[in-house]
């Protein structure tokens, strides 16, 4: 019998202990259940102070217990993760605060009525009307806008990616950069600027070409990011076939980086729907139905809900509810039609 055959194995010892799966959820209720009882046994009364409370035992108890029964260096790795859990959790608890609040008060008054008629002859004191000439208005100021920026905004990331060399495409990128960062009110009271200058009356295209000034620089960047996802090869295979750079653009690198330029501009388009500051000086709103953005004043859903909140009146503030439940539907249905859009367009992989 050979002596192998009779020497007992040893315990692996490059394996410590672990903490189960459950450990975490379990670490989170015990914290949660400490951060109640240390706040009723201080008297806080708000749920930000217990929730803190409960955050931070919640960390120092991952790193306790993981430290005891792992060691330090995976209670440190523990200890990050649940750093990241509790930064998302106090980034999402506040929006979801706030869409559960627009949910609970905008739904009082909103329905089918709600959404196809005007104020008209209602008084802000008075029940009734509804945001049609408003969601008219948005749909039809900001399709204008997109169609003034998204081509121009196209073009010039195009310029920048394939054609940009030199002190011009220095300075268009830090004008891009510098527009950016430009405050909405600032756009409007250029376009307010010009206004006077014509002696016009306030229209909807004037609050159209406001929100193409803050369109265009964010379609610019995303774009110029996506056109720069194009590998060089499929561009230099392009060209060495003989086909003309302007054809290589046409067809070879904007159809590869349409889904991420599409999902580009409608983002852009859900960050200028809930612009105030603009409309506000430009269009001046209307209780009307105006379908003509080319002449007299007209509605839009931010000046509407600033309007009917700053009237004081409690029916005015159900229908300024119900109208911001609106925008915030419509900003969530350009978003997951953007995220359609780049999944359905996204580069079709192989095994």
């Amino acid at each position: 019998m050979s002596t192998a055959s009779i020497t007992p194995k040893r315990p692996s010892t490059l394996r410590g202990g672990q903490l189960p799966k459950w450990a975490p959820w379990a670490i989170a209720a015990g914290s949660v259940a400490l951060g109640l009882g240390i706040s009723a046994a201080a008297g806080l009364h708000s749920s930000v102070q217990w929730a803190l409370i409960a955050a931070i035992l919640y960390v120092l108890g991952t790193y306790v217990i993981a430290a005891r029964v792992e060691n330090r260096r995976q209670a440190k790795d523990r200890v990050v993760t649940s750093l990241v859990w509790v930064a998302f959790l106090l980034a999402v608890v506040p929006l979801a605060s706030l869409v559960w609040s627009t949910v609970q008060r905008g739904v009082k008054v909103l329905d089918v009525y709600f959404l196809t008629h005007s104020m008209g002859v209602v008084a802000d004191s008075e029940a009734g009307g509804g945001i049609y000439h408003a969601i008219l208005g948005t749909l039809e100021q900001v399709g204008l806008a997109t169609l003034i920026a998204a081509p121009v905004g196209v073009l010039t990331a195009i310029y920048l990616v394939e054609y940009g060399r030199g002190h011009l495409a220095r300075a268009v990128t830090f004008f891009v950069d510098v527009m950016t960062g430009i405050p909405s009110i600032v756009a409007g009271l250029f376009i307010l600027s010009l206004m006077l200058m014509f002696d016009m009356e306030p229209f909807g295209f004037a609050g159209s070409l406001a929100l193409a000034i803050l369109m265009m620089p964010v379609v610019v960047r995303s774009t110029e990011e996506m056109l720069k996802l194009v590998p060089n090869e499929l561009r230099e295979a392009s060209l060495a076939l003989g086909v003309p750079k302007w054809r290589t653009i046409l067809k070879v690198v904007l159809p590869t980086s349409l889904g991420g330029i599409t999902t580009g501009i409608m983002l852009s388009i859900a960050r200028i729907a809930g612009e105030t500051a603009p409309v506000l000086l430009l269009v001046f709103g209307s209780k009307f139905i105006n379908a003509n953005p080319f002449d007299g004043a007209q509605a839009s859903l931010p000046l509407y809900i600033y309007q009917q909140y700053g009237s004081g009146e409690v029916t005015a503030y159900d229908r300024a509810w119900a109208a911001s439940l609106t925008l915030i539907a419509f900003v969530m249905i350009l978003n997951l039609m953007a995220r359609g859009i780049a999944r359905w367009k996204a580069p079709k992989t192989g095994r």
